[in-house]
């Protein structure tokens, strides 16, 4: 077997010493133009590969991120696991991945020992804000997702308040009055959006029917939809605390023998890739979750390049709404007349400056 080039032979060929290749590799030092030039030809030449596990032992350093999340099998994860992914190889860096699988039990565990074997971490947690203390006293440069009002920690969201308050003002516009929230209580997130919702239907004088699900999953919105359907206060409209629930919602509605969107109309958060393939097409709030894992990403390189002012706080993405065949006209809208003008309307000036996509 054709024994394997060493730092050495790359020395011996581009004319330098071992210590200069060593820094090359390791970033360690710049070196001019045509020193670079012979060592990145000599490198190329006789196919050395440098040796990870001895480099960070030299360095202290992995080239190795840590990204915790909820779970894989949800598509918002995924797509951050992907804008996340984008940078990190960007800047030569390699992703370790952690999936908790919605479990606080083995969040904190799984964590502290993704912990030992990275430079730096992305978290999603279902933490309380008030429990967030250990995750600093790991010592490693963290990134979270979702806003920590009590500790100092770098984090990307996006405006979950606003998010909610748009999909309440469109089904008011399309002339619903029965409005009903299918929420998960454990997530940061929802607080945010019943408020969201909430601003948005007390402007109109308005009810809102607030429902607990017991998982961010289909599973969930299907256990759910008989009790929200077939109860006394039977809703002509349900948004979901993501679009997993409303996927769920929407399978077990029409299995009932409901007609959607003519019997109720439902829409999520998240805008998941194949809610534009369900039937019928669902209405959601992209919240950019590409974006919000390349810019997590960005955060924490920042903050391992020594540029943590530059990086720290929170940086929040705006929220698109996008609307398809979930959601349907019931009459026209509170304080409005048959035509649908706006007439007085409270929202209809804030309403005209939200993003809104339609798909």
């Amino acid at each position: 077997m054709k024994k394997s080039a060493t730092i050495r032979d790359v020395a011996a060929a581009a004319g330098v010493s071992v210590a200069t290749v060593s820094k090359y590799i390791n970033g360690a030092q710049r070196f001019t133009p045509v020193v670079e030039a012979r060592l990145k030809q000599a490198i190329e030449q006789l196919g050395y590969r440098s040796n990870p596990l001895a480099r960070s032992m030299i360095t202290g350093r992995t080239r190795t991120i840590g990204l915790a999340i909820l779970d894989i099998r949800n598509p918002h994860f995924t797509s951050i696991v992907k804008g996340a992914n984008r940078v990190a190889l960007q800047h030569d860096y390699t992703l370790l991945l952690v999936d908790t699988e919605e479990s606080q039990e083995r969040e904190q565990t799984l964590i502290e020992s993704l912990a030992q074997r990275v430079d730096g971490m992305i978290v999603s947690s279902r933490m309380p804000d008030d429990s967030v203390q250990w995750l600093l006293d790991l010592g490693k440069p963290v990134v979270l997702f979702g806003r920590s009002e009590r500790f100092p920690i770098s984090s990307v969201g996006t405006d979950s308040c606003l998010a909610g308050y748009m999909l309440a003002n469109h089904l008011v516009k399309l002339g619903h009055r029965r409005i009903a929230y299918l929420g998960f209580g454990r997530s940061r997130w929802n607080d945010e959006r019943i408020r969201g919702i909430r601003n948005c239907l007390d402007a109109f004088g308005l009810p809102l029917d607030v429902h607990e699900a017991q998982a961010p999953s289909p599973a969930a919105g299907e256990r759910m939809c008989s009790g929200l359907m077939l109860g006394p206060r039977r809703p002509d409209a349900v948004i979901c605390y993501n679009d997993l629930i409303a996927l769920g919602f929407i399978k077990e509605a029409r299995g009932l023998g409901f007609r959607l969107p003519q019997d109720v109309s439902v829409a999520g958060f998240d805008n998941v890739p194949y809610g534009e393939y369900a039937s019928p097409a669902l209405t959601s709030v992209d919240f950019q979750s590409e974006k919000m894992g390349e810019l997590a990403m960005t955060k924490l390189l920042g903050e391992l390049q020594g540029k943590a002012e530059e990086h720290a706080g929170y940086s929040m993405l705006d929220p698109h709404l996008v609307l398809r065949e979930s959601t349907l006209r019931r009459g026209p809208a509170v304080g409005t007349d048959d035509s649908g003008a706006d007439g007085n309307n409270p929202m209809r000036e804030s309403a005209s400056r939200m993003p809104t996509t339609e798909r």
